[in-house]
C-alpha cells in the first residue's frame, strides 16, 4: 500500500512540476511579445476605425 501511495505522490509531483514549467513558458511568452501583440492589436483597430469612419 505504502508502494502505490509513492506513485501518486510522485505522478502528482511531476504533474505540478510540468504545469510551473508550462506557466512559466507563458509568463515569458507575455512579457517578451506582449508589446508586439499589443501593438499590433492597436494598429489594427485604427485601421479599422480609420476605414469605417470616412465613409
Amino acid at each position: 500500500m505504502k508502494l502505490l501511495a509513492k506513485k501518486k505522490g510522485q505522478g502528482m509531483t511531476e504533474y505540478i512540476l510540468i504545469i510551473a514549467l508550462i506557466a512559466i513558458v507563458v509568463i515569458a511568452g507575455v512579457r517578451l511579445f506582449g508589446g508586439k501583440v499589443n501593438e499590433g492589436f492597436r494598429d489594427a483597430a485604427e485601421q479599422i476605425e480609420q476605414n469605417t469612419t470616412r465613409r
